[in-house]
């Protein structure tokens, strides 16, 4: 993985001699000043006399030639600008398209700073030298925190996953990009952008776990690299194949049976909130399956290299709690992912198998490709059984059926909590990391039942995210409970503003806004 962008907050004050500076790449590194339009190619004061009365002429000069009406998602780019102490001026419209009734389109969104930090950054390129006058219409309280989630949004554009290029293009050979932040109060801008870099680093952590291969990101490698989260003070807990069976976890030990890499529990405990006995922790587990080839029930040859993906939700459990520690959230949360690999040796298990689950329920495996649900029936109830939570979130790449029914735009919610659920789907709102909540209903639940067992492990054709969540279901023994199928969201999900790589790292901050707005001391 590389990072390469360096940011820093300056005052507005000193913008001029910020504006002119070079950062000892010589001549050869072009400065740009990046600026705000809004509708009707608005400039704010900051702005104004950034640019000054000459270098306003001529950006209304070219927005003219140009038809650049000020509006989202647009930019004009005028190169050597003269009278301006850079070699580049990025005008970048704020403004939204208007009706005839006179009213926007489209509604601001919360994570629009988020989005914004992106966009710029895709325009910039990389190794770019530039000075952002951050002067946009915000409540003087809310300043600061934006120019932070602009950052942010910097910090997750600038990632890419080329470690293992040995040969680069000339247009991936940029070097650092850096970049500063021109706002009224810089101070209260690094303060807010602590906690929104270290939810970045959690973010940028799950995208590398997700997009590893998988002969390096192996259940022994991945519950290693969960161990890195000790440095932050979390707790880790590593449970090998030995010490699961000693506790029964025939479901979850069941999927990796069949592949020479023994299968792993990674336990994690950030203890955020300091007074003991105030609250049940809340938990957060993720299925890591680090590849998944369907095991005996074999999935096509065609797509199947995406596989290495199949452990998204516990990639994404893993940037959670890098977050959580890394901005000291006080918190007392619980992350929990089984890492399994599904391969078909010659001790795989077999369609018409019958297991036993941790619980002492007995599960008959219909199909082989329908593991994710067998490792997460281990690990929600060894997670309820073990800590007593005050609810637990799980989060899997789990059926092909959620992207049929949403697509890529949402991931699946399935719960028994209501509260839970419109927490996490406001949390989503926020975050624009959207959800969408699904039925549970006994109807869908008696399509498990098994002729030989207590349950099947699949529901049929019709209704496969539900059926799936209606086995998870089985498992969390009251407690109140959401399941997030990430399938369509997690690995391979369309590229945008804020994210261009393979692994989304979806979740994290999604969960970390829940966490932020409802389960802090």
């Amino acid at each position: 993985m590389s990072q390469s962008v360096k940011i820093d907050f300056v005052a507005l004050t000193s913008l001029a001699a910020h504006a002119s500076k070079r950062t000892g790449k010589g001549d050869a590194a072009p400065r740009t000043l990046v600026v705000f339009a809004g509708q009707d190619l608005a400039l704010g004061t900051a702005t104004r006399k950034a640019l000054g009365t000459e270098g306003e002429a001529l950006f209304k000069k070219a927005a003219a030639a140009a038809k650049f009406k000020g509006k989202a998602s647009t930019a004009l780019d005028i190169i050597a600008p003269s009278g301006l102490a850079a070699d580049r001026l990025l005008v970048v419209g704020t403004g939204r398209e208007e009706t005839a009734k006179g009213k926007a389109k489209e509604e601001p969104r919360p994570d629009d700073d988020l989005t914004l930090g992106g966009f710029v950054l895709g325009k910039l390129g990389g190794g770019a030298s530039a000075t952002i006058v951050f002067d946009l219409p915000r409540p003087p309280k809310e300043v600061a925190a934006a120019a932070a989630e602009f950052a942010e949004g910097v910090r997750l554009r600038d990632y890419k996953f080329d470690q293992y290029k040995t040969k680069k293009k000339d247009d991936e050979e940029n070097g650092a990009t850096e970049i500063a932040i021109a706002v009224e109060d810089p101070a209260a801008a690094r303060h807010a952008a602590k906690s929104r870099e270290a939810v970045a680093e959690g973010v940028l952590l799950a995208r590398t776990l997700v997009n590893e291969p998988a002969n390096v990101l192996t259940p022994e490698e991945f519950a290693k690299r969960a161990q890195d989260l000790e440095k932050l003070g979390v707790e880790v807990k590593v449970l090998d194949e030995a010490a699961m069976k000693a506790l029964g976890m025939g479901a979850l030990l069941a999927v990796g049976q069949g592949s020479e890499r023994e299968s792993r529990l990674v336990i994690m405990r950030w203890r955020g909130d300091k007074k003991e006995g105030r609250a049940k922790p809340i938990a957060f587990l993720g299925k890591g399956v680090v590849f998944d080839t369907g095991g005996i029930s074999m999935k096509p040859a065609a797509g199947m290299e995406d596989m290495k993906g199949d452990m998204a939700g516990a990639a994404c459990v893993v940037g959670l709690m890098h977050a959580l520690a890394a901005r000291k959230a006080k918190a007392d949360v619980i992350g929990a992912i089984g890492i399994v690999e599904n391969m078909p040796g010659p001790s795989a298990q077999r369609p018409g198998d019958i297991l036993k689950s941790m619980s002492g329920q007995t599960v008959e495996i219909i199909n082989t490709d329908a593991e994710g649900r067998l490792v997460l029936a281990d690990v929600l109830w060894y997670v309820q059984d073990k800590f007593k939570p005050r609810f637990m979130v799980d989060l899997a790449t789990l059926t092909g059926a959620v992207m049929v029914a949403l697509g890529q735009e949402h991931a699946g919610l399935f719960s028994n909590d209501d509260e839970l659920s419109a927490r996490l789907i406001a949390a989503g709102k926020e975050t624009n990391e959207k959800l969408w909540r699904l039925p549970l209903g006994p109807a869908y639940d008696k399509l498990l039942d098994s002729k030989f067992a207590d349950m099947k492990n699949t529901g049929g054709r019709h209704g496969g995210s539900i059926t799936a969540a209606q086995f998870l279901q089985r498992f969390v023994n009251g407690t109140p409970w959401a399941h997030l199928d990430i399938a369509g969201m997690g690995m391979n999900s369309p590229a945008n503003e804020v994210n261009q790589s393979w692994g989304s790292g979806f979740g994290v901050r999604l969960l970390d806004r829940l966490v932020a707005d409802y389960y802090e001391a």
